[in-house]
């Protein structure tokens, strides 16, 4: 089998040569560990990668902006400044007039100090002209010939598709969004709604020449002590903009749509299943203590897994790694489950223990 044909056999619950093995990306200051204990690949700084001896193709490069072949979400047209900056952060205004502080001494998460949304009709005005599918700079002259080419190559083709939550909840902040849900939901709704047209009108034309293994809905919903909105929010207001979306792209000869929901997401899975997802992602077992046996038990063949192994282990004992691995084995079996570590791989990982992971991996999943 190819790697496409293979990471399809999963998720349709066939019979694949052997598990393919994946992960999440990991954080610079891993890659720089790595770079420093002996990795000589390819090292680009940023979320993604590195490709490591023993993994399979990389599944995420070129997802987030759909390969160069189109750019979806926000283009600016305000001037991008930095405003304030020392040793150790930087605030910056991007071109759509958010303020962000970055950290210059290490990873963390960038904190958003004046958001771009406010949460009123006025607002949503400015920010909804740079959504529109037909400024000139959304696609590259040469972005058909790009999209053949993908087909052509033999690595699991995905693209970001779907941010009815995610990119509004960036936009106006986690607060603001809450509060939209009951202060104004009709105007919530208009939103997603537009972004949802936004997504269609722009992938029509690529899914006509590209064919995608699966689409990814980036959505980030989820916390520590579950959904940050409630089922009946969900369903009275996400839930037909997303079957929407999903019959599209199903339409269009896209196999999966996977949701990226990060936290404990249990509650809205049943959910998500009626919207038409087929795969959930990352499903964080480390924090969250989820239980992929357990939501295959409940859920059945109709809930596809991706992720699920608790990074942590990694850097811990060699035999609790593998003994982690062989409890996820009898849920893998099963198929429609492929095993890969449940975030970034973090600094703590040596770059020894990622490549032990990696012979582990084979050695339960692969014989």
């Amino acid at each position: 089998m190819n790697h496409r044909e293979r990471f399809n056999a999963v998720f349709n619950f066939e019979k694949p040569d052997r598990i393919p093995c994946y992960f999440f990306g990991s954080w610079n200051e891993a890659k720089l560990r790595w770079k420093e204990e002996g990795f000589d690949g390819e090292l680009v700084l940023g979320d993604a990668g590195p490709q490591l001896p023993g993994m399979d193709p990389d599944w995420e490069p070129g997802m987030w902006n759909c390969h160069g072949l189109v750019v979806t979400g926000c283009i600016g047209d305000i001037e991008p400044k930095v405003l304030e900056e020392d040793e150790t952060r930087q605030v910056v205004r991007s071109s759509i007039g958010e303020e962000i502080v970055l950290r210059k001494d290490g990873t963390s998460v960038p904190h958003t100090r004046l958001h771009a949304l406010e949460p009123n009709r006025k607002s949503w005005e400015k920010i909804k002209r740079f959504l529109d599918p037909a400024i000139s700079s959304r696609r590259p002259p040469d972005w058909e010939t790009k999209a053949a080419a993908l087909n052509e190559r033999d690595n699991v083709n995905a693209f970001m598709g779907g941010s009815l939550y995610g990119w509004l909840r960036d936009w106006m902040g986690v607060e603001n969004i809450s509060y939209l849900m009951y202060d104004d939901p009709v105007l919530l709704e208009e939103m997603i709604e537009c972004i949802t047209d936004h997504f269609i009108e722009l992938l029509t034309p690529v899914l006509r020449i590209a064919r995608f293994d699966f689409v990814y809905f980036f959505e980030d919903c989820c916390g520590a002590s579950g959904p940050l909105f409630s089922p009946a929010i969900y369903f009275s207001i996400f839930d037909k903009h997303y079957k929407r979306l999903i019959e599209f792209y199903k339409k269009a000869a896209v196999p999966f749509a996977l949701i990226d929901s990060d936290g404990f997401c249990e509650p809205l899975v049943p959910s998500w299943l009626g919207s038409g997802f087929d795969i959930m992602f990352p499903i964080e077992v480390g924090k969250w203590k989820a239980n992929p046996e357990a939501l295959r038990r409940k859920f059945g063949r109709k809930l596809r897994i991706f992720g699920a192994v608790d990074k942590h282990f990694i850097y811990g004992p060699e035999e609790n790694l593998r003994q982690h691995l062989q409890s996820l084995k009898p849920c893998v079996d099963e198929g429609g489950f492929i095993p890969i570590p449940d975030h970034r791989i973090p600094p703590q990982v040596s770059y020894r223990q990622m490549l032990r992971y990696v012979e582990i991996f084979h050695e339960v999943f692969n014989g």
